[in-house]
């Protein structure tokens, strides 16, 4: 009998080990934030996103221009933002006759690489067709990539290519087909790894959870060559760092009820010394008497599940300058709201971010810099929130009618303390800062939600 109990005890504790496994509940909250830090690099990293939303060129003729990419050729092709081109931000390429966008510059891609472009037809305009060709020496010569595609809709569709080549590589996007008809080319995507895409296996997806599982807005990536877009993994969050500002351009991260814990706010405000040598370390003492708030962007109240995702907030590459009724009023108003979705059985991913140059705080007047100029004071700042119930396949799960809350707010302190007066759309986020949001998301899917305004 003494065997028999004994034997129950262990497949009872067996059992209970095997159901903690279900994402919702796992016990180790430290060891899940470690889980997603290392899922932004090794299962999906995203090299490049192109939405077309900055730059601009209004003829068909060939020439060069810079996006929020890079540098691409638009030959007979010109970017579009008329009511006919089919388009989830304010502009998308548009191709006629045999033209093509190609990249100038060249990115790393490794043997698990995805490319994925949203087309469509243009306006009222007949079927054409479209290839992807890739060059591996500079653009001297390319071969095609994957199949021949036909754009047929008047609605954004996806069409994903998988390359298995190494090294460096550059895209060209050519028109095949369809004569003067016209096609619309936006949102175009270069990521390395698994993603997230479905299991049918019904656990978690791989990248679920993870800060950038919803993509990459401008392509950041960590490369000192890329000082003003460098891309900083916090173990907690991920940023976007602009070292010209002294601040992040976004920060990116997902919270699930076991971030949510009873850790104290540890307030060790530092300069982050993982940034690369030579950079200027804004410091804990740069917004002093400067009217400004040291004001994050991931919260300290979203990582209180131990003391180190709490004291990784207060590094200042987190920070930005936030006027103290925008910060401490409306801003925390809408951070506890979020906390209360999460307490009340949701996960969500969230983007915060800002943008421009002046803002007022408790000093009066428009400050542009402080800190000798090291540091910029922001015009404006934003935020996109994504709400899902708990579960996993978390990318297959949205639809066009899962709730996204998106805000941007003045920099200033006489701000409405109310967040819901800034409620705003995705879409208009966009055109404020050229970055392009949702790049994970089915196109069709990613349409709808960009153009909705939250009214819950």
């Amino acid at each position: 009998m003494k065997n028999f109990m004994k034997h129950f005890y262990v497949l009872g504790m067996l059992c209970l080990v095997l159901a903690s496994c279900k994402k919702e509940s796992q016990p180790q909250p430290e060891l899940i934030s470690n889980q997603k830090a290392s899922s932004v690099q090794t299962e999906s990293t995203q090299l490049l996103t192109e939405g077309f939303e900055t730059g601009s060129k209004g003829a068909y003729a060939s020439a060069a221009v810079t996006l929020g990419s890079g540098s691409w050729t638009m030959d007979d092709a010109l970017i579009g933002n008329l009511a006919g081109d089919v388009k989830s931000g304010s502009q998308s390429a548009r191709i006629r006759n045999t033209g093509s966008l190609s990249m100038n510059f060249n990115i790393s891609a490794n043997d698990s690489t995805t490319v994925k472009i949203d087309h469509a037809k243009y306006g009222s305009d007949a079927s054409s067709t479209w290839q992807l060709w890739i060059s591996t020496n500079g653009g001297s010569s390319y071969t095609q990539v994957g199949s021949t595609i036909t754009s047929s809709s008047s609605t954004l569709q996806t069409a994903s290519f998988q390359i298995s080549n190494t090294g460096n590589i550059r895209l060209s996007v050519r028109k095949v087909s369809g004569g003067t008809n016209r096609i619309n080319i936006d949102n175009i995507s270069i990521s390395t790894g698994t993603g997230g895409g479905t299991n049918p296996g019904g656990g978690p997806t791989a990248g679920d959870d993870s800060h950038l599982l919803l993509g990459n807005p401008n392509a950041a990536v960590a490369n000192i060559t890329s000082p003003n877009n460098y891309l900083m993994d916090q173990t907690y969050y991920t940023i976007s760092y602009n070292r010209d500002r002294g601040t992040p351009n976004w920060v990116s991260w997902h919270i699930q009820s076991s971030d949510i814990g009873s850790t104290s706010r540890t307030n060790d405000f530092r300069a982050d010394a993982a940034l690369p040598s030579g950079w200027y370390q804004v410091q804990s003492s740069s917004y002093s008497g400067s009217g400004f708030d040291r004001g994050h962007n991931c919260p300290s109240g979203d990582r209180t599940s131990s003391t180190t995702a709490n004291s990784s907030t207060f590094l200042m590459t987190n920070m930005i300058p936030q006027a103290p009724n925008n910060n401490q009023q409306t801003w925390e108003g809408l951070e506890s709201y979020t906390r209360g979705l999460v307490s009340a059985g949701n996960e969500v991913y969230v983007i915060a971010g800002s943008y421009g140059t002046g803002g007022t705080g408790s000093n009066g007047g428009v400050t542009n810099t402080i800190n000798n100029g090291n540091v910029t004071v922001p015009s404006n700042v934003w935020k996109i929130i994504v709400v899902l119930p708990n579960g996993n396949n978390d990318i297959s799960r949205i639809t066009s009618t899962t709730r996204v809350i998106a805000i941007n707010t003045p920099n200033t302190n006489t701000i409405n303390s109310d967040w819901k007066t800034y409620r705003t759309s995705v879409n208009s986020i966009e055109t404020a800062t050229g970055y392009n949001f949702f790049a994970s998301i089915p196109a069709t899917v990613r349409t709808a939600l960009k153009q909705n305004v939250d009214n819950q």
